[in-house]
């Protein structure tokens, strides 16, 4: 057999400061290094148990069914979404950046009657904006906000809105793909019904499984639908079965990812929850306050600004696409650019997971310093 063609890979060390992935911690990359066990093996199957338990924590619910979905934060928001809406019903989505707008889209796409209420980027859709609508259409089937806008750094409050909705039929869903493990998410508190995240962000690992939960009032709705759920994979009434004491055979989970979610989990909870959101708010904060003591604008409503995802302008004599060009290049420091119109405008830094520390708000910062100064 002739030699490969093909060289070995030998990845560059990055310091990821986008929006995700982030640097996960050593313990979760050796977890995923365990050998690998069927999707029916009894061991894979008590990791599972603890996967739900330490998720059921983390989201601060009682819901049943929490679960890992095989697939990323945007197979999470697919799944709730077409698990509960069927053509011709009405969907009331919040859109202030893109990853509400994407909301739609799928909404769409399952044939719903979108009810779209705008509002700026780098905004909160107003609480009593959002009630006011909610009471104009309160035969919705679904109200739908993100808690932590990616594309502008926003966290939209959820409470009262929460509290509103949940007198009637209509479910309240929730993207927590930038906020899980990083933010207080309360969703027994907050009468959230659907809620989705990622791996890759806050919870601190690899990319690949999408934490889901599902209220008793969304499971009841799910159970009236007139018309099935189209899709098998991600069909809540079957995971469901595979996730629960039943174990039905459902599809092939990758172990490997399990192990390093359970890890991360385990780094939480060894850390306490609300300690983790106490550091990741007093980096986040630093950070936002070095960026302004040189020439940066936040970009985020003040008082509603994520400390896990900074979105700010640079200075004039700073070009955002080349200057994240030199990052990347000169410093292996990744940082993400804007989206939609803002793609050339902003940076959106991350301090997720283990990321968030003050060493890497120093090196951030001092590389930025050495820039300006040249």
């Amino acid at each position: 057999m002739s030699p490969s063609p093909y060289a070995e890979m030998h990845p560059s060390v990055r310091l990821l400061l986008g929006p995700g992935p982030a640097n996960v911690h050593p313990r979760v990359l050796q977890a995923m290094s365990a050998p690998i066990l069927g999707h029916l093996d009894p061991e894979l199957l008590t990791i599972m148990d603890d996967i739900r338990a330490m998720l059921q924590l983390v989201f601060r619910t009682q819901n049943e069914l929490t679960l890992a979905l095989s697939g990323t934060g945007s197979a999470g928001m697919e799944a709730c979404l077409l698990n509960v809406v069927e053509p011709g019903e009405k969907v009331i989505v919040g859109v202030g950046g893109y990853f509400g707008w994407r909301l739609t889209e799928v909404a769409r796409r399952l044939g719903a009657e979108v009810i779209q209420l705008d509002y700026p980027w780098g905004d909160i859709a107003d609480p009593e904006r959002v009630i006011q609508t909610y009471r104009q259409h309160q035969d919705a089937k679904v109200l739908a906000l993100v808690h932590a806008e990616t594309s502008t750094g926003v966290c939209q409050p959820l409470e009262e809105i929460g509290q509103e909705i949940s007198r009637g039929d209509t479910l309240f869903l929730v993207d927590c793909v930038t906020s899980l493990g990083g933010i207080p998410v309360e969703v027994d508190h907050w009468k959230i019904d659907l809620a989705y995240s990622c791996s890759q962000k806050c919870i601190g690992m690899p990319s690949g499984l999408s934490p889901v939960t599902v209220s008793e009032k969304a499971r009841a709705a799910i159970s009236k639908r007139k018309s099935p759920i189209p899709s098998w994979y991600v069909g809540f009434d079957v995971l469901s079965r595979y996730w629960s004491e039943e174990r039905m055979y459902h599809h092939t989970i990758s172990s490997t990812l399990l192990y390093g979610l359970r890890e991360a989990l385990r780094l939480i909870w060894e850390e306490g929850l609300e300690n983790r959101w106490q550091r990741h708010q007093k980096y986040g904060t630093l950070l936002q306050e070095r960026l302004t003591s040189l020439g940066f604008t936040l970009f985020a409503r003040e008082g509603y600004r994520l400390p896990v995802l900074t979105t700010v302008a640079l200075p004039a004599r700073l070009n955002p696409t080349q200057a994240r060009t030199r990052l990347l290049r000169e410093h292996s420091i990744e940082v993400g650019a804007g989206l939609g119109e803002y793609k050339e405008k902003l940076w959106r830094i991350g301090l997720m997971g283990s990321n968030a520390n003050r060493a890497n708000v120093e090196y951030l910062c001092g590389v930025v310093t050495e820039m300006l100064r040249e």
